[in-house]
């Protein structure tokens, strides 16, 4: 076998590491960009901003109304992006049973997550999640 048809690791991580530092100083490149726009925004005239006056229920009810659709959406959220796939690492129970004593299975712990699952389809931590607002 000639010599230029071996593959050679060094020379595959140095294409590797160049790869990533070219998309590094790009987004260096675009980080720059996007300060220099945001500091070219004109300062107002005649002193310093003021909010004017500020209603502090309608505050406190919007802080709530945020918190809520926050939390609901954190109890909905999918936990395991790879439930229902043919390569989900959580999709496999380990049972055992002794004479005649009950068995024993992963399967209550990693079943709703290889249902697809959310936070507030878990047996224990359901219960927590109930408790919080959303």
């Amino acid at each position: 076998m000639a010599r230029h048809a071996v593959p050679r690791h060094g020379s595959a991580k140095r294409g590797l590491m160049r790869a990533g530092l070219a998309v590094t100083v790009a987004g260096i490149g675009l980080g720059a960009g996007g300060a220099a726009t945001a500091s070219a925004a004109p300062m107002p005239q005649g002193g310093p901003v003021t909010l004017g006056r500020i209603n502090p229920q309608a505050a406190a009810q919007g802080t709530n109304v945020a918190l809520h659709q926050a939390l609901a959406a954190v109890k909905d959220a999918k936990l395991n992006p790879l439930a229902g796939t043919g390569v989900d690492p959580l999709d496999n129970t380990v049972g055992t049973q002794i004479a005649d004593f009950k068995p024993v299975s992963t399967k209550s712990v990693t079943g709703p997550l290889t249902q697809g699952g959310s936070l507030r389809t878990l047996p224990v931590a359901g219960k927590a999640a109930a408790l919080l607002p959303g």
